[in-house]
């Protein structure tokens, strides 16, 4: 035991450093901003509405130009040879030329 400090001193001493520590982290964690956001009904609405918005437009425009990559990939591959998959890819490529025509 160090001088001048008793065992139940020492305990104190390093539950007070414990909970110190423990106020730190949870300042670091921003937990209090968390709270108030939580019980802040509208602003998590509107942050999950527009998350929403964010991730289905974000899903459309990533489909397109993966769906417009496939195509380019199978038109040069000569793959709309396929009976059943070559008219549909067909008709896909038809509907675009037009729709890129009308414009």
């Amino acid at each position: 035991m160090e001088e001048g400090q008793s065992r139940p001193d020492r305990q104190e001493a390093r539950l007070a450093r414990r909970v110190r520590e423990l106020c730190l982290t949870l300042e670091k964690m921003r937990l209090t901003e968390y709270m108030r956001y939580l019980n802040d009904v509208r602003r998590l609405l509107w942050v999950n509405f527009l998350t929403g918005l964010a991730r289905g437009f974000g899903t459309a425009i990533g489909f397109t130009i993966l769906g417009a990559i496939a195509i380019a990939v199978l038109q040069r591959v000569t793959v709309i040879n396929l009976p059943i998959i070559g008219r549909y890819l067909a008709d896909v490529v038809r509907i675009v030329q037009e729709n890129l025509a009308k414009r």
